[in-house]
């Protein structure tokens, strides 16, 4: 397996920080608006736009239509033509503030054949820029490092084993009230199962004097570890110093997801068609800063040694994971049978190809789309108690693996084409 170098690091006395470029094929961070209705956006000429919403009502208001707006909204139904009505070139419409109704930060390529409905749109920033929070990032990292800890408990002394956790799943599962609480919490890596264990059960020493408060977020040790947001997703043209030849990168486009499973017989089963707002060719930078000194007054609880004492070993430890995840999702592709069913071609040899280089040339898998091996330590629980698991949280499937379903994005082509969220992270000067 590949280990990350980052260089150069920048040191002080206590600190370390490294500024990373990320860049990814494509992927979607999902923000608190989690879909918007037919009224909500417009889809035109191969674009969908995102209005400024104030700016929209007082346009309404001003000619008159925002009665027949208000309508449209109880009726959920689209606005096309209502704007027509004002102005052919409604595109570019202002207010009387001079705001644009149609901002070009919500202005997306659409890449869906046909008409779509309740969009999921991507996570914006105060200014309405696509961007990925630095929480999100930090979020993926932490389950890469519970997966490391636990894959490699001896060597850390990780105060709980993978054959612990599995037994009480087993018995929560056992019981009606665990059952309950499976499914109101919906991921089976439950905190109080283990992470608290992991993340939080430490004593704080500062200047000879140690502390032992309640557990939770002040003795959390990732407290040491800051990540920042990401700078705006804004599309932007970059010339290759090499080749002379222009790219463009943070392209906003609009996919078709598709949500597929198998039969018995390993023949591809369509589920499902969402509708994404997504980033193509995504590139931006964000800081991570590793706070040395303060990583040094965490002492576990249970002697758990911490897995990483600088920016480099965190890499490593997340690439340590997308290799697992990597490893899964090239054995579930390659058992797969392309089908077609209900009309959609699933042909699944772009994902196939995706997949086949053996080495996992990403360090992080994030947002949306990535499912429970991404997001939990799916990969170290035995088969038979992740489709327990799945059976009792979600949708029941018998003598299925666990998960049964993928997602992949057609491209503008309507080929299946993309996954989303694989991630890398180069330092940059």
């Amino acid at each position: 397996m590949n280990t990350t170098t980052l260089q150069p690091l920048t040191f002080t006395k206590n600190y370390q920080t490294a500024k990373i470029r990320l860049t990814s094929p494509i992927l979607r961070i999902g923000g608190a608006v989690s879909q918007l209705n037919p009224y909500e956006y417009i889809q035109a000429g191969g674009k969908v736009y995102l209005p400024n919403q104030e700016a929209l009502a007082r346009v309404l208001l001003e000619r008159g239509k925002l009665q027949q707006y208000i309508q449209k909204i109880e009726d959920k139904e689209d606005i096309k033509y209502l704007l027509d009505s004002i102005d052919e070139n409604w595109q570019n419409l202002t207010d009387s503030y001079d705001n644009q109704v149609f901002p070009a930060i919500g202005i997306s390529r659409k890449w869906v054949n046909g008409k779509i409905s309740d969009l999921r749109p991507m996570i914006r920033n105060g200014f309405g820029e696509p961007y990925i929070p630095g929480s999100s990032i930090k979020g993926a990292m932490r389950s890469a490092i519970a997966f490391f800890l636990l894959k490699h408990g001896e060597k850390y002394n990780t105060p709980k084993e993978i054959s612990q956790i599995e037994a009480q799943l087993r018995q929560n599962l056992a019981n009606d009230r665990g059952k309950k609480e499976f499914k109101r919490r919906q991921k089976f890596a439950d905190d109080r199962l283990f992470m608290s264990d992991l993340f939080e059960d430490f004593s704080l020493g500062y200047k000879d004097k140690k502390y032992q408060p309640r557990i939770g977020p002040y003795t959390d040790f990732l407290r040491a570890l800051d990540i920042s947001d990401s700078t705006p997703l804004l599309a932007q043209t970059v010339p290759n110093k090499k080749t002379g030849k222009r790219k463009t990168y943070n392209i906003p486009v609009v996919t078709e997801v598709i949500v597929s499973s198998h039969f018995h017989d390993y023949n591809a089963k369509y589920k499902a068609s969402l509708y994404t707002e997504m980033i193509f060719n995504v590139r931006c930078e964000f800081t991570i800063t590793l706070d040395l000194e303060m990583l040094s007054w965490f002492n576990h609880n249970q002697g758990m040694k911490l897995p990483f004492n600088s920016i480099e070993e965190l890499v490593n430890i997340c690439q340590e994971f997308t290799q697992i995840q990597w490893d899964g999702e090239y054995d579930y592709w390659n058992n797969i049978n392309d089908n077609k069913d209900k009309g959609k071609n699933l042909d699944f040899e772009s994902i196939r190809d995706f997949y086949e280089e053996e080495e996992c040339p990403y360090q992080l898998r994030l947002g949306w789309g990535t499912g429970m091996g991404g997001t939990t330590i799916n990969w170290l629980i035995n088969d038979d108690l992740r489709e327990q698991i799945r059976d009792t949280c979600g949708l029941k499937a018998p003598n299925f693996q666990a998960p049964k379903s993928r997602r992949t994005i057609l491209n503008r082509d309507s080929h299946i084409r993309y996954v989303p969220g694989w991630t890398k992270l180069n330092i940059i000067n």
